[in-house]
């Protein structure tokens, strides 16, 4: 997906968002990472305070994805830390839309993906291996579905049901 901000994206596009095909997600994540805007295909995870599946789809090829982890909004634990940032980088995700929260703030800010979390939280979560993939979340108070697009930069982030031309 090419170069793109998110109010520029917004205003081309506004039958999308009156339609809802393209949908902003509510301003309540923080900004981490050492990339401030990303996009690409979505892949879905709905788990809570176990972060298995993450690390799981975190060590498959990325290949310009971006992980989406429903982690219902848990602010007990974190879900990724700064292993799995690098794990993300190394495999080629682009970005990873938490939830809930991360940890290892520092060493995730040095990786060269894009990450939004609620918080950050020390404590690691749960391996339990509970948890479904590639089904729809809820986040952000938007319904978000496995193999939409997701673009995020420094004004909010978006999802769209199909890519958008930029």
């Amino acid at each position: 997906m090419s170069s793109f901000a998110t109010a520029e994206v917004c205003d081309a596009h506004a039958s999308h968002l009156a339609s809802g095909d393209l949908r902003a997600l509510q301003p309540i994540f923080k900004i981490y990472g050492q990339c401030r805007a990303f996009s690409g295909p979505v892949v879905t995870l709905k788990v809570f305070e176990d972060n298995v599946l993450v690390r799981e789809h975190l060590e498959s090829k990325g290949e310009g994805r971006v992980l989406v982890i429903d982690g219902g909004g848990s602010m007990r634990c974190a879900l990724v830390g700064g292993n799995l940032g690098q794990l993300a980088q190394n495999n080629g995700w682009v970005g990873i839309v938490v939830n809930g929260c991360i940890r290892d703030v520092d060493e995730i800010n040095g990786c060269d993906i894009g990450v939004r979390a609620l918080a950050s939280h020390p404590q690691k979560s749960y391996k339990r291996g509970n948890g479904e993939k590639g089904v729809p979340v809820h986040i952000g108070g938007t319904l978000i579905h496995d193999g939409e697009c997701l673009y995020a930069d420094s004004d909010g982030i978006l999802v769209s049901k199909t890519e958008l031309s930029l």
